[in-house]
């Protein structure tokens, strides 16, 4: 397997789809980075060379954000927006949708599970012993 940026990349698959396992890096950033370097988009990840693999690193850390990187900053994204308290920031706080979907039905995602609230029974008030009939006479 080779590695790139920290990920191993699975060998058996061709190159572009190989490189889209790297978090930030999709199908189309792929070929852009195997056309900059010069890359055919056929080859297999196990028929890249050690030269071909370092040109392929040295695009994505020059023109890319990726991995941990990348991560972190999505994360203070949602972060900011939710301690500014804007609309955004309050649906990712209550884990809703942000982005104008429905939630009356389907939001089971975002949701979770369903929590059924059903029919309770209303709690009795404690009993008083039965006062014996010797006792009630005298009271």
């Amino acid at each position: 397997m080779p590695r790139i940026v920290g990920v191993d990349i699975p060998k058996e698959k061709k190159a572009f789809v190989s490189l889209s396992y790297i978090y930030g890096i999709g199908r189309s950033s792929a070929l852009k980075i195997l056309n900059q370097a010069g890359i055919s988009q056929d080859i297999r990840a196990k028929d890249l060379t050690e030269d071909e693999v370092s040109r392929i690193t040295a695009i994505i850390q020059k023109d890319y954000r990726t991995e941990g990187i990348l991560r972190r900053e999505v994360g203070m994204n949602i972060k900011r927006l939710m301690d500014i308290q804007c609309y955004r920031g309050m649906r990712h706080k209550r884990g809703l949708p942000a982005r104008g979907q429905r939630t009356r039905t389907n939001a089971r995602t975002r949701k979770g599970p369903r929590k059924t609230i059903g029919a309770q029974k209303k709690k009795e008030a404690p009993k008083k012993a039965p006062v014996p009939a010797a006792e009630a006479k005298k009271a």
